[in-house]
């Protein structure tokens, strides 16, 4: 059997007035931030799905509930560095991270190099391990009326011996 595992993750939030926006644990200027629980990261929130799920381990919800005080308006950095370390005490080396950020504003791409190296940083990963992109829905949907972000993200896993 192959010690390689595969998850996927997606998030989805809101825009909502008075909050910073956060993505891919960087500030990123936009007069609406993104409502939820923590820092509504959306795009940290789907690539530790994918890495949970990858490493059958649940989803974010279990681990960091909205319903659990502590992770009031914490970073989801905090939410990463967890993930990272239990992957480690598991064995499980990320071997690939795909990521898509799909949001009709602001525009990503200037920051996307930023937000790879953030996360690579976190994750203790080389250069192309992990990859972010970006879309718009060309106006369709939520997203294409500017009323909130969506990611997802896709995690490949091996199990070390």
């Amino acid at each position: 059997m192959s010690g390689l595992r595969i998850g996927i993750g997606s998030d989805v939030h809101a825009f909502a007035e008075g909050r910073d926006l956060i993505v891919g644990g960087l500030k990123i200027p936009h007069p609406r931030g993104l409502a939820g629980h923590s820092d509504a990261d959306v795009l940290i929130h789907a690539v530790v799905d994918a890495l949970l799920g990858a490493a059958s381990m649940g989803d974010i919800g279990q681990h960091f509930p909205s319903s659990d005080p502590q992770w009031k308006g914490k970073p989801s950095t905090e939410f990463l560095i967890w993930t990272r370390e239990a992957l480690k005490d598991r064995k499980y080396k990320i071997i690939s991270i795909d990521s898509v950020i799909m949001a009709q504003e602001p525009v990503m791409r200037p920051h996307i190099p930023a937000m790879e190296s953030k996360l690579r940083d976190i994750l203790g990963l080389e250069p192309g391990i992990l990859h972010v992109k970006a879309t718009t829905t060309d106006h369709l949907g939520f997203i294409g009326r500017k009323e909130g972000i969506a990611a997802q993200a896709v995690a490949l896993l091996e199990r070390q011996s």
